[in-house]
């Protein structure tokens, strides 16, 4: 769960790097920062999900 966390709020902060790098209005940096921060905690779930399998 913690991986989960910490993918999305990296993600978060990623996305939204991006957008104001784009010179983008905040309302663009919050839709980024919501769609990094789920594709880098699910990143971040399945990589946690594949090491805990490897050690079984």
């Amino acid at each position: 769960m913690t991986g989960f966390l910490m993918g999305a709020a990296f993600g978060a902060l990623f996305g939204t790097a991006v957008m104001w790098r784009r010179g983008g209005n905040k309302k663009d940096m919050g839709q980024y920062a919501v769609g990094f921060g789920i594709f880098f905690g699910f990143v971040a779930l399945f990589i946690t999900i594949f090491i805990a399998r490897q050690g079984a």
